[in-house]
């Protein structure tokens, strides 16, 4: 286990955690409310995955109807952000929203008036973000973008609109993050970390806004997260490193395959969003790769603003893979994964995790 090093606290908006590591936001039912609360409870900023989350809950049962599927995600968040605020009282907890999904508006208010210490949004720019949750002006907004431009174009947007600015900005590394990425890394072209960090500081100078940058993608050990830290972030967003964990909400069957996961078992395919993803290799895998007609091609809740598999009756399921996954099918499920993927001896709890890391367990 690493010695404990000097992290800098970590401020979001009126937030500041211990240490500048945020838990990504894993889908589906992968990132719940156990895991936010163990990575608040640890000096983190925990968040909870709303992608699906009302998918096979009480509030969505088999064969429901597509249209409940929306108020069931709201009822299930609501129910985890309580479940995660009992287990962290005081701990930061955040959800993260997918602003392709055609209920993030609701899912961001639901976030907002459920308690939320942040929102995270992904998959898009959340222009309208601001209008929803006005009301509630604790709650820290943080996008992730892609590159420089993405944040200008959130900056402008919510300063003409809304006369404010995101509270932190999360950088993706393309090149390194699990799931979905930003296409044109798939197409060669140069992603200079550094640079994109660079014009971003200044950028954000030029309007007078001291918040933090935050870079997610591929961190997995002590060293990369200093990494980051020396290049300028202000800090780090973890997802797949925190997997395999006891309290990661995923079956035990998940968190087993990616603890014997390598890098040659990472591939990218073609989402139902039509952007690339970062997998491990499985039964699904090939059969996406062949076309398989097992593969499910119905549309369960009409949950994307654009899918392949709803509109063109091409590609498959994205919710119900990911579910399948999380809940132990491993093979015909989907599995999100780093391109940074590296040995993993046995699973830990969150606090001994962050403790390899160098953060310490308790503020003594």
């Amino acid at each position: 286990m690493n010695a404990s090093v000097f992290f800098k606290p970590l401020t979001v908006g009126t937030h500041t955690a211990r240490y500048p590591i945020i838990q990504g936001a894993m889908a589906v039912k992968v990132s719940g409310a156990k895991l936010a609360a163990a990575v608040a409870e640890a000096g983190g900023i925990g968040l909870i995955s709303s992608f699906g989350i009302g998918f096979d809950s009480p509030y969505f049962p088999e064969r429901a109807p597509r249209k409940t599927f929306f108020q069931a995600n709201q009822l299930a968040l609501q129910d985890a952000l309580t479940t995660a605020r009992k287990l962290s009282p005081t701990g930061i907890i955040g959800v993260n929203i997918l602003v392709a999904t055609k209920d993030y508006l609701a899912l961001a208010q639901t976030a907002a008036a459920g308690g939320a210490d942040l929102i995270v949004t992904g998959a898009g720019l959340p222009l309208t973000l601001p209008e929803v949750t006005q009301d509630y002006l604790h709650v820290a907004l943080v996008p992730i973008v892609a590159d420089l431009e993405s944040a200008q174009i959130i900056c402008q947007a919510w300063g003409k609109n809304y006369h404010r600015y995101p509270d932190a900005i999360i950088v993706e590394n393309c090149q390194k993050i699990g799931g979905h990425f930003a296409s044109q890394c798939q197409d060669g072209i140069p992603n200079d970390l550094g640079q994109t960090l660079q014009h971003l500081r200044h950028y954000l100078n030029s309007l007078n806004l001291q918040i933090p940058i935050i870079i997610t993608g591929g961190i997995w050990e002590q060293e990369d997260i200093q990494q980051m830290l020396r290049l300028g972030a202000d800090g780090v967003q973890i997802g797949s490193r925190f997997i395999t964990t006891q309290e990661c909400d995923a079956a035990d069957a998940y968190k087993q395959v990616h603890l014997q996961a390598r890098p040659e078992d990472i591939i990218s395919i073609t989402s139902p969003v039509g952007k690339p993803a970062r997998v491990l290799k499985n039964q699904l895998t090939t059969d996406i790769a062949t076309q398989a007609p097992t593969l499910e091609r119905r549309c369960l809740a009409n949950c994307l603003q654009t899918c392949l598999c709803r509109d063109q009756g091409t590609s498959f399921c994205l919710l119900q893979v990911l579910n399948a996954a999380s809940q132990g099918d491993v093979q015909a499920g989907l599995l999100f994964a780093s391109g940074n993927v590296r040995p993993i001896r046995k699973i830990l709890s969150v606090a001994e995790l962050m403790a390899s890391w160098g953060c310490a367990s308790s503020d003594g």
